[in-house]
């Protein structure tokens, strides 16, 4: 059966989802656009201070009406359990929505994006009844206690390039630790959000625990951030705009911030790899998946010498192989750029490059398809040097650059980057060479023979440096979630 399908049939949820249900406020309206053709998909409205202050009292009602957070742990789980369920159920409707809407293709949209989604949430629901607190020494006539808590309404704000994902990353372990959640949306990806509040809703979720707002970073974002009542920011996106919030929060009340942002993560391979194909299409991959829309994305390529050439001849093939075309035909495998203005700024920034002495070996332009969509050629730079714009800046788009090196110490040496460390790619199959390479390299998240993380909801995501600080998923995933109470009885008194 193919996956093929009418972006134009699909139901389109409109407004924001506030208290359980979608609602407007006359705000600016913002045209959504496929990525794959430039068509308007829908029309939201920027939500602003009035869609986030109606959110926030719809959090607050349902915290207090509910009692979320003190209500068995099992009741929880059994919610988030029911919620994961629909979301099973209704995976196809997910999967095309997120599709047409974003540079996910349907391909991967079925079998990922909505099961990881999932996934996601039964993972959480699992951990509702084991988040435990301890007890300390003391002299005796004293009980110390450290309890964990929920913050009450924490707020999450969501990136373009994995809408779904991202988001059930946030919103799965705040409910699981009894917590209210707004979402800020992407204004270009919002539909896959407001679908999952909807069906959150349908589970029994106590209606104005999961609210979704649309609109603009500089409004309906700084709006969130800005408020008081909000008692957490989780934000995944770029360094300049997480910058941006942790600063906005620091003057609203200090509240605690999780940020993922941008990376310049290295590929780091060893000739000790003999099967070169198999490694050419792990590497590419690595750069060309989702079309190199991926803050994790491995653009820097650095390999030893001994096997560079022959490497690099067999990883520009894959470049020149691609099937580029609309999300919505499962043929397609490799994706349009997000819109036209992020097309240019990555082309900005390859051409920049280029200027400061860089050579294409392949790419380097727009990449002219059959289709409307704002489609870049995978990049292969060669010549790159720290001081120039394609070693400093994120592309997120397929482009990557050429490095060499001769010794194993240079090499994990070249791995580090100076403002960056959100993941790094080790291929060897000496294990004293990844080891050495893995505790070396100042990465938040470290991957050996692959690139990217696996289908475990185990592992914590999140970097160092200006890649930023605190992890999703794992266990720390929700214990971001929750703050730490000392609480100390003298029983003798």
């Amino acid at each position: 059966m193919s996956l093929d399908f009418d972006p134009s049939s699909l139901s389109i949820p409109k407004g924001h989802h506030i208290g359980g249900r979608y609602i407007d406020f006359g705000g600016e309206p913002i045209e959504v656009r496929r990525p794959s053709d430039l068509q308007v998909m829908g029309t939201l409205e920027d939500g602003g201070e009035e869609a986030v202050e109606a959110a926030v009292q719809a959090a607050r009602q349902a915290l207090k009406a509910s009692n979320w957070s003190k209500i068995a742990p099992i009741e929880r789980a059994r919610v988030l359990t029911r919620f994961a369920e629909l979301v099973e159920q209704r995976s196809l409707d997910l999967a095309r929505l997120e599709a047409a809407n974003s540079t996910r293709l349907i391909a991967e949209t079925t079998v990922r994006d909505a099961a990881r989604t999932a996934g996601t949430i039964r993972f959480f629901a699992e951990y509702c009844d084991k988040l435990e607190g301890q007890t300390t020494q003391t002299q005796s006539g004293i009980l110390s206690m450290v309890r964990p808590e929920p913050y009450g309404i924490v707020a999450a704000i969501v990136p373009w390039n994995f809408p779904m994902i991202t988001a059930a990353w946030k919103f799965a372990p705040a409910l699981a630790a009894g917590n209210a959640i707004l979402i800020k949306t992407s204004e270009l990806t919002p539909y896959t959000l407001l679908l999952l509040a909807e069906i959150a809703t349908e589970a029994g979720l106590p209606k104005g625990l999961f609210n979704v707002v649309n609109g603009y970073g500089q409004t309906t974002g700084a709006a969130l951030v800005r408020h008081r009542s909000i008692g957490k920011i989780s934000f995944t996106g770029s360094t300049a705009t997480g910058v941006a919030i942790m600063t906005l929060a620091a003057s609203h009340g200090t509240k605690p911030v999780t940020l993922e942002l941008g990376g310049k993560s290295p590929q780091l391979i060893f000739a000790d790899n003999e099967d070169l194909d198999a490694l050419a299409a792990k590497v590419a991959a690595g750069f060309m998946g989702n079309g190199g829309q991926v803050c994790t994305a491995g653009s820097r390529l650095i390999i030893q010498r001994k096997i560079a050439d022959e490497l690099v001849e067999k990883i520009e093939a894959r470049c020149r192989a691609i099937t580029p075309g609309p999300t919505w035909r499962e043929a397609s495998d490799f994706p349009p750029i997000i819109n036209e203005k992020q097309l240019a700024r990555i082309d900005s920034l390859v051409q920049k490059t280029l200027a400061e002495g860089a050579t294409a070996r392949v790419g380097g332009s727009r990449l002219e398809t059959r289709n409307e969509g704002s489609f870049y050629a995978p990049t292969l730079l060669e010549g790159v040097t720290p001081e120039m714009t394609g070693y400093q800046e994120e592309f997120f788009g397929p482009i990557a650059s050429i490095h060499r090196f001769d010794e194993v110490e240079e090499g994990i040496a070249m791995a580090d980057h100076p403002t960056y460390g959100l993941a790094a790619s080790i291929f060897t199959t000496d294990i004293k060479k990844a080891l050495l390479a893995a505790e070396q390299i100042e990465s938040g998240m470290v991957w050996v023979n692959q690139n990217g993380r696996g289908p475990e909801f185990t592992f914590p995501a999140g970097g160092f440096k200006g890649s930023g600080f605190g992890k999703d998923m794992g266990r720390v995933g929700i214990e971001t979630y929750t703050r730490q109470k000392a609480v100390w009885i003298n029983y003798a008194a």
